[in-house]
């Protein structure tokens, strides 16, 4: 694909999703949502990319949806309503992140607002420099957060804490939101994505298969029982035993050295 709105690298053993769009401190549209909906299904099922690193820029990691998305045409309400649910790109893109097989990491400096936050609410873990910015300031618009920030983040951060953000739409530093859970690492400004990618070569270096069913446990037991989630994990760590990658990790271990892991 011929991207416009963003830039894709693969580094080492990850792929790298840069949103481009400076001019518009990296907001989202259609065009940008299906860029990396194509990215994203491409590394799919590519077996030498480990993980997802999404990035911004210095200013801004994403700040949400490009508002010129909200113009509607007169008699069209009901037509919106429809493309939201089956085809609008930006939809698809929170709707079905979440159900990539291979870790995403959002690496956030400056900005990550409205949709911006969302979008890496719905990856797997965030690093932020201590430049971050987080806020789902849509009430202040007449709006509500539509890309999943009313689910994801009380599921981080708890409902009280989440119905504050919310409800007046503040802004957070990076120290608040390590405070609050809801980052995994605060950096020195500018090194949030070595950090990010520090923590994509450790995986990277595991075997695949493993992360893939521990992330899939992992996300499907939140919704569950604890018996529920017990017994899932304990069908999907069986089927590791008729791994490949099993016998060479156990192998290494015995051998006293590093395993080669792939995916098998």
């Amino acid at each position: 694909m011929n991207y416009q709105d963003i830039i894709v690298e693969k580094v080492e053993g990850w792929l790298e999703v840069t949103i481009n769009r400076p001019e518009k401190m990296n907001s989202l549209r259609e065009q940008t949502a299906e860029e990396i909906l194509a990215a994203l299904s491409d590394a799919e099922t590519d077996r030498t990319v480990g993980a997802i690193i999404f990035k911004g820029s210095e200013k801004a990691f994403c700040t949400g949806i490009d508002t010129s998305e909200f113009q509607l045409k007169e008699n069209e309400y009901f037509d919106f309503y429809r493309k939201r649910k089956r085809s609008r790109k930006v939809n698809v893109l929170f709707r079905d992140l979440p159900g990539y097989t291979k870790p995403i990491i959002s690496a956030v400096e400056g900005f990550a607002l409205g949709g911006g936050l969302e979008l890496a609410l719905v990856g797997d873990m965030i690093v932020a420099g201590a430049n971050a910015k987080f806020g789902l300031p849509e009430i202040r618009l007449g709006l509500m957060p539509g890309g999943g920030g009313t689910q994801t983040l009380p599921r981080l951060i708890g409902t009280a804490l989440a119905k504050e953000l919310m409800w007046t739409g503040r802004r957070i530093t990076a120290t608040e939101a390590k405070e609050y859970r809801l980052v995994n690492h605060v950096t020195e400004p500018g090194k949030a994505l070595e950090k990010a990618q520090e923590l994509a070569r450790t995986i990277c270096a595991n075997a695949p298969l493993s992360v893939m069913f521990t992330k899939s446990v992992i996300d499907r037991g939140m919704d569950m029982t604890l018996a529920d989630g017990m017994a899932a994990e304990g069908d999907v760590s069986f089927m590791l035993y008729f791994t490949e990658d099993r016998n060479e990790g156990l192998g290494a271990f015995r051998e006293k050295r590093t395993p080669t892991f792939r995916g098998e």
